[in-house]
């Protein structure tokens, strides 16, 4: 994946902070962004990939140090934390404040969390305003012939035209090789669960847990 210049992750994250859209490129897919605060950029979002609102979008968190000022984090999300981020696994937190949470109603209670490498990571660092994210594609298109997330530019364009969502910022970072979802674990109880199966596989939850996560 090619590098973006920090001046249009500067820019993408001006965008963010005023409630516009911005397309950010990952390995896994292309992701489409908002203040996760901003109710309406986020509601544009769920409405562009007919998307139920009780499936959260993703907070991508710029660090751990960050996410524990926010989040209850268990020993076990502790040490995925330590072994995965940033990286390719998200996990269900519950917030420490229920005020805090209900600021951010579509990243859910508890919140689906992750922190990234790459232009997500970088984009969620340099915002003034807490990054929600998801992949550029109509929700639940799995089927044998549907396209699944955007993995180049054209596919984003594809989405944007088809839908009428508009992104403020594009940031083009070339092919998305792995085409493949977070991993997706419930660390909202001590005990951790499999929700999503993904990049990180169950065998490394589980060897860093040194225990079978089901």
């Amino acid at each position: 994946m090619r590098p973006i210049p920090a001046e249009q992750l500067t820019a993408a994250a001006r965008a963010l902070e005023v409630g516009e859209l911005v397309i950010v490129p990952t390995d896994r897919w292309y992701m489409i962004c908002a203040d996760a605060t901003n109710l309406a950029a986020c509601n544009s979002i769920f409405d562009g990939k007919q998307r139920a609102r009780a499936k959260s979008l993703v907070l991508v968190t710029p660090s751990l140090e960050e996410c524990e000022k926010q989040f209850v984090i268990h020993p076990e999300a502790r040490q995925l934390a330590a072994a995965f981020w940033p990286g390719d696994l998200a996990m269900l937190l519950p917030w420490q404040s229920t005020d805090v949470g209900a600021q951010h109603p579509s990243v859910g209670s508890p919140a689906l969390t992750t922190n990234s490498s790459g232009p997500l990571g970088a984009l969620a660092a340099e915002a003034r305003t807490p990054v929600a994210a998801t992949t550029v594609n109509i929700s639940g298109d799995a089927g044998v012939d549907a396209p699944g997330p955007a993995i180049t530019v054209g596919e984003v364009q594809q989405f944007l035209d088809s839908t009428g969502v508009k992104a403020a910022v594009i940031l083009d970072g070339g092919v998305s090789p792995a085409a493949n979802h977070l991993t997706i674990v419930d660390c909202s109880t001590p005990a951790t669960r499999l929700i999503r199966a993904g990049l990180v596989h169950e065998r490394a939850i589980s060897a860093v847990l040194d225990r079978q996560v089901s």
